[in-house]
């Protein structure tokens, strides 16, 4: 322990979940310092925020979970302690009232992170914790010491126990570099490789296609894919054609499946259905009408209902034979194969899949092989799709080891 009688708590981050571990340990009485390496907190939370704060979402409890994939189990039993109406209350508690929208996903009143991020700030350093600010962790000195590169050189600090919260390894110029992994290796940590997590993926469109086309929205579309089981999935929403290949919610909430997939097979093939509310019969019908002077862009939009971009996709690589056949024109569209190549680099995903292994944690997220150093938040193995999950862990996880950074140092203390 420190010579300080009140025992201190490191913590490593200024993200959501790094500020909601100071909350919960100062709460139970622990006096908390946190690090971050910028020059102010929450960047990446208030970048979250510019087109509107998804703080979380409103659906049942059950189905919610079911957004963490493989880490549902674990994820549930944070979220069980800070689920969504919970993360609501403690906004309201912030003074933020918040509303659910037309699709499920929450947000503040007034759309904004910065009154929330404030009013936040505010309050936690009324409970007195202390910011410190260009401070980037190097990682461990011999005796257990936290190593600090600053403006004024390298500096050691004493703690008795420690949350990491640093985050994934997308938008490093708001601070989640990853670069915590190379400490986190060297001292023997199990960590899964680090991937891209609701980003884009490449596919060799044409220059017309990737000229006239890129950023026109793909609406009212269901994906079709053979999940890593070999099991056969769809799911509707929408995307965005870029000039890479494709990105947007629909691709972001699959991404997982898609990038299992090109590790596996150098690719992903992913069918659009670009008329979900047309069966491919009718469709084939619809097509075979008598076409007159139309031209079969107008033919589509007006007997298939396909806007320009949706048509610019049936005639990419197109089988000229399969285009003049209205039977093959209408399968192409209920299932129009898209190639995925590769995701897009971690510096442009909006979150990182991989990280410390949760085997590597024990149940109050404290690792295993370094007793009193609890993980939180992005850096962790997990990954959701955006809609309000990835927050909502975030504030769980860091729920969680506050809480139990402040009980561990309490048995410490023999309290």
């Amino acid at each position: 322990m420190t010579t300080n009688d009140t025992p201190r708590l490191a913590i490593i981050g200024g993200g959501p979940a790094g500020l909601m571990a100071a909350e919960a340990a100062c709460a139970a009485g622990v006096a908390v310092d946190l690090y971050d390496a910028m020059g102010s907190v929450g960047r990446k939370f208030l970048l979250a925020g510019k087109g509107g704060l998804n703080l979380t979402h409103g659906e049942p409890f059950a189905r919610f979970v079911e957004r963490y994939g493989e880490r549902r189990g674990e994820i549930a039993r944070w979220l069980r302690a800070f689920d969504a109406e919970a993360l609501r209350a403690w906004a309201r508690g912030l003074g933020v009232e918040t509303f659910v929208g037309s699709s499920g996903r929450v947000f503040p009143a007034d759309m904004k992170a910065a009154p929330l991020l404030r009013r936040w700030l505010h309050r936690l350093r009324t409970d007195g914790v202390a910011f410190h600010m260009h401070h980037r962790w190097l990682g461990w000195q011999d005796d257990g010491a936290l190593r600090f590169a600053t403006p004024d050189g390298e500096c050691l600090v004493a703690a008795d126990a420690v949350v990491l919260a640093l985050g994934g390894a997308s938008w490093p110029k708001l601070g989640s570099d990853g670069a915590w992994l190379a400490p986190l290796h060297a001292a023997g940590i199990d960590i899964a490789p680090l991937q891209s997590a609701n980003c884009g993926f490449e596919i060799a469109w044409s220059e017309h296609l990737r000229t006239r086309f890129a950023g026109a929205p793909l609406k009212a579309v269901t994906a079709h894919w053979t999940d890593r089981h070999g099991a056969a999935q769809a799911r509707q929403g929408e995307c965005v054609l870029s000039e890479y290949g494709i990105e947007g919610s629909l691709v972001y909430a699959i991404g997982a499946e898609l990038r299992e997939r090109i590790v596996q097979d150098g690719e992903a093939l992913l069918r659009l259905d670009l008329a979900p509310g047309l069966p491919q019969g009718a469709l084939a019908e619809r097509l075979a009408a008598p076409r007159g002077k139309h031209s079969l862009g107008d033919w589509l939009r007006r007997r298939a209902h396909l806007d320009a971009a949706k048509c610019a996709l049936v005639f990419e690589g197109a089988d000229k034979a399969a285009l003049a056949d209205p039977s093959a024109l209408a399968a192409r569209i209920k299932a129009l194969p898209l190639r995925l190549r590769a995701p897009r680099p971690l510096a442009e995903a909006i979150s990182t899949a991989g990280g410390v292994r949760l085997e590597a944690l024990d149940e109050q997220l404290m690792l295993r092989a370094r007793p009193g150093t609890f993980c939180a938040g992005e850096m962790l193995d997990w990954e959701a799709p955006t809609g309000g999950y990835l927050l909502t862990a975030c504030f769980a996880s860091g729920l969680l080891v506050g809480r139990g950074a402040a009980q561990w140092l309490q048995r410490q203390a023999g309290i």
